[in-house]
């Protein structure tokens, strides 16, 4: 299993970026994807995760509403649309996979397969 993310960078509050995650060496509708972050000092908490097999999407309350995860079976990749991004959004995205049964979508110990990770960085 392989997942290289892409699509960091440094935005201004307000404004936009999205986020890919590149899935290889599994059969991307078996297996859950999900993103998460980590900010400095801070736990990696689950931002968003979908079920490719079913189109079905979680969210963390902190992100609902600005942040939207899609899938294209075509080209097995993720993407996370993040939009009106805000100071504490900043932090390193990581893209991570599971091929078994998910109970707790946003719950890191669930998924076993995780990229290099991809910083965002949101200015005031």
């Amino acid at each position: 299993v392989q997942l290289v993310e892409s699509g960091g960078g440094l935005v201004q509050a307000g404004g936009s970026l999205r986020l890919s995650c590149a899935a290889s060496g599994f059969t991307f509708d078996d297996y859950t994807i999900a993103w998460f972050r980590q900010a400095p000092g801070k736990e990696r908490e689950g931002v968003s995760c979908i079920a490719p097999s079913d189109g079905s999407t979680w969210y963390a309350d902190s992100v609902k509403g600005r942040f939207t995860i899609s899938s294209d079976y075509a080209k097995n990749m993720v993407y996370l649309q993040m939009k009106s991004l805000k100071p504490e959004d900043t932090a390193v995205y990581y893209c991570a996979a599971s091929g078994d049964m998910v109970f707790s979508p946003l719950d890191n110990y669930e998924y076993e397969s995780w990229g290099q990770g991809t910083q965002v960085t949101v200015s005031s």
